[in-house]
């Protein structure tokens, strides 16, 4: 109860951003990975393939970014400093997030009911595919810039203020680990969102390539971590029972997809994703924007951060049951696959 009770305000909002960008990494983060093998589908079960992914994002694909949304506003609200310094000097890569986003989402949803001529298929497939492939990057490449030391918002310049933040090989090598590990993720959750053993073998192939480039891309980000992103190195050592955690979950994710326990593997690569980002976030505190703004030096007043708590527990309330009825309606209930031409 002590420790509790010890827990400020501007901690409490950190952990409820850490919860969404958790739910968004393992929910949101296998939307865009199914975007990424919906690209690389191919052999006599491409079609299939691509079902497949359309019947397991297309319920909830949307909702999913409520999660992210949390995290703006609440960034916004509770921590304006941080929230200008990351708008300002990454606002490229924002907006090249957003413009993902919307074309992402835009596409999906018209190659569902758009046309059904192939051309048209095809057109929309592709730019849902593609905006799948670069916009976790993209993501990636925002939260290696807030980490690495280098984001400022009074350069001398345009390159400056403006890219040289977030244009650097940790950030960059972020963005990749971020779509690898989605891709992983995508390819151990459709393994279990189907029944076709061929399919199930198609994706649990995908699966472990992917594991393995992520371990590489995993591997390079921490080599790099201690030339470009100093001060992460320094903290890591706090996130060593996580990283360790992280290795052991990610050998039992392979051990369960090499017997076929897909259900239960879907379980544990979804743990091995929240670990990493969980690892990250510890090597991270108290920092939200490295080298100037912690949750404290940037937290609003305290009766702003009181009445969002209020508010949170409130939405909480409401949200979680809307969230568990939509993914019982839509998810947890069998459902017919649904066709596309391709």
């Amino acid at each position: 109860m002590d420790a509790l009770t010890t827990i400020s305000s501007e901690q409490v909002i950190g952990l409820a951003m850490l919860a969404a960008l958790t739910f968004y990494a393992v929910m949101a983060g296998a939307d865009y990975g199914g975007g990424v093998w919906d690209l690389f589908a191919f052999g006599p079960r491409a079609a299939k393939q691509r079902e497949t992914i359309a019947t397991a994002i297309g319920p909830i694909w949307e909702a999913n970014h409520v999660w992210l949304i949390l995290v703006i506003v609440l960034l916004f609200g509770c921590f304006p400093p941080a929230f200008a310094a990351i708008s300002v000097a990454l606002h490229i890569p924002l907006t090249m997030l957003l413009i993902g986003i919307v074309l992402r989402g835009s596409a999906f949803t018209f190659r569902t009911y758009d046309s059904h001529k192939d051309e048209t298929q095809r057109l929309w497939g592709r730019i849902f595919a593609i905006s799948s492939l670069i916009t976790p990057v993209i993501l990636g490449i925002v939260v290696g810039a807030i980490s690495n030391g280098d984001l400022t918002t009074e350069g001398s310049d345009f390159a400056t203020t403006y890219i040289h933040s977030w244009l650097q090989p940790f950030p960059v090598a972020v963005g990749f680990l971020a779509l690898s590990l989605f891709a992983y993720l995508a390819a151990v959750y459709l393994t279990s969102d189907t029944t076709d053993e061929e399919l199930q073998n198609d994706f649990r192939i995908r699966a472990l390539i992917s594991s393995l480039v992520s371990a590489v891309l995993a591997a390079t980000v921490f080599l790099l971590t201690k030339t470009e992103a100093p001060g992460i190195w320094t903290d890591i050592s706090r996130a060593i029972p996580l990283l360790i955690g992280t290795a052991v979950v990610a050998t039992c994710t392979l051990a369960f997809l090499y017997f076929r326990k897909f259900k239960i593997a879907r379980f544990f690569a979804a743990g091995q994703v929240a670990l990493v980002l969980w690892g990250w976030a510890i090597g991270q505190y108290p920092y939200l924007v490295r080298p100037d703004w912690t949750i404290t030096n940037s937290a609003a007043n305290a009766r702003t951060l009181e009445l969002i708590i209020i508010a949170l527990v409130a939405g909480a309330i409401l949200l979680f049951p809307s969230f568990y009825y939509l993914l019982h309606i839509f998810k947890l209930r069998e459902q017919p696959p649904k066709k596309l031409d391709s």
